[in-house]
């Protein structure tokens, strides 16, 4: 994948009404959540990143344009619903109105328009899982699926960092990016690249080797787990960004070694070398615990994970509390991954199948 250069729209000769005139249709998007494999934090400052779609946890808007009416009637309004209603907390609600200023700006709809558009969000707030982003994201794509406005990826990519910018202050991109992917990417300084690993309906297959046999490849299941506390992804932010500024040594070995994890860690994937990855995830686990952005909570979630055979395990996300991510290699072992982190007091918890198993499970 391109890296999300400044996009433009382009508008359909004719699309839209003139002052006045009413329109009775509505326009649809959609996004899905995403989990930090490693990198977070350290992204911001240049690092790379390791994000993996999560196709289950979705987000559906509806922007539905009301008429079109008098100078002074614009309006956009937003409702939510589902287990992420949440997120519409006063910083993501600042985020979305941002998003609605810059799409209005970029497309220049033609006379003022009365809009809702109506959220409904499977991702659970709070929890590192990229709601704001899978939020924001689906409304722009159902914002220009109403004014039938073609937008590109770079474009799509400008208007959520604008709402997660906002929302979470320093937003480095990756849930912008990941919130729409259909395979892992890795992220570095606003470049994007996709990984080849079959995930849940994404229709990769790897090319076949000699034989008929796969190139490679990697083959495991992901195990997330809600620690059942929201996370602050601002407040983790800022409280690194004091201790950086209070050592700034301690800033350069934090965002070296986790560079380096998360480039072993994307060798092993594209190697097929689950154990190797598995234990990078658990050593990025260890710096952030260092650098104070894990809870106890969230290490017993870790511990039970590797206990129960997990090949690694670690925080995900900006940390305070939220989720972790557990590696299994099959899916019996993710089953006593899951048994044992709903004993240590997981919430709920996802599987996400990666390679083989993906495509068993299409």
């Amino acid at each position: 994948m391109a890296a999300p250069d400044p996009g433009t729209f382009t508008r359909r000769e004719g699309s839209a009404p003139g002052p006045g005139a009413r329109r009775d249709r509505a326009g649809a998007g959609r996004a899905h959540g995403k989990v930090i494999l490693l990198g977070e934090h350290a992204v911001v400052y240049g690092a790379p990143a390791l994000a993996l779609p999560v196709p289950q946890l979705t987000v559906a808007a509806k922007a539905t344009g009301h008429r079109w009416g008098r100078e002074g009637e614009e309006q956009v309004s937003f409702t939510m619903s589902g287990p992420g209603a949440a997120s519409a907390t006063p910083p993501a609600t600042e985020g979305l109105r941002r998003l609605v200023a810059e799409f209005t700006l970029r497309t220049g709809p033609t006379g003022p328009v009365r809009v809702d558009v109506h959220i409904d969000c499977a991702i659970p707030e709070g929890r590192g899982l990229g709601s704001s982003a899978a939020c924001a994201r689906a409304a722009v794509l159902a914002l220009a699926d109403l004014f039938e406005r073609r937008l590109d990826a770079g474009a799509v990519f400008d208007l959520v960092q604008a709402s997660e910018n906002v929302a979470h202050g320093r937003a480095s991109g990756i849930d912008a990016v990941a919130t729409g992917s259909s395979s892992l990417v890795l992220f570095r300084s606003g470049t994007v690249r996709e990984l080849p690993v079959p995930l849940p309906g994404n229709g990769f297959v790897p090319p076949p080797g000699p034989a008929g046999g796969r190139t490679g490849g990697f083959d495991g299941l992901f195990v997330i787990a809600d620690s059942g506390v929201s996370g602050s992804t601002r407040e983790a932010v800022e409280l690194l960004r004091q201790r950086f500024e209070r050592d700034a040594g301690t800033r350069t070995d934090f965002v070296s070694r986790v560079a380096d994890l998360t480039d072993a860690a994307a060798r092993a994937l594209g190697d097929g070398r689950p154990g190797e990855l598995g234990e990078r995830m658990t050593e990025n686990h260890e710096l952030l615990h260092e650098a104070g952005l894990s809870t106890e909570t969230i290490d017993a979630l870790v511990g039970a994970a590797l206990a129960a055979g997990g090949l690694g395990a670690k925080i995900s996300g900006g940390g305070l509390g939220g989720c972790m991510i557990a590696l299994a290699g099959e899916p019996g072992h993710a089953e006593e991954v899951v048994r044992s982190l709903r004993e240590a007091g997981a919430v709920r918890t996802w599987v996400v199948p990666v390679g083989r198993f993906a495509r068993h499970a299409d």
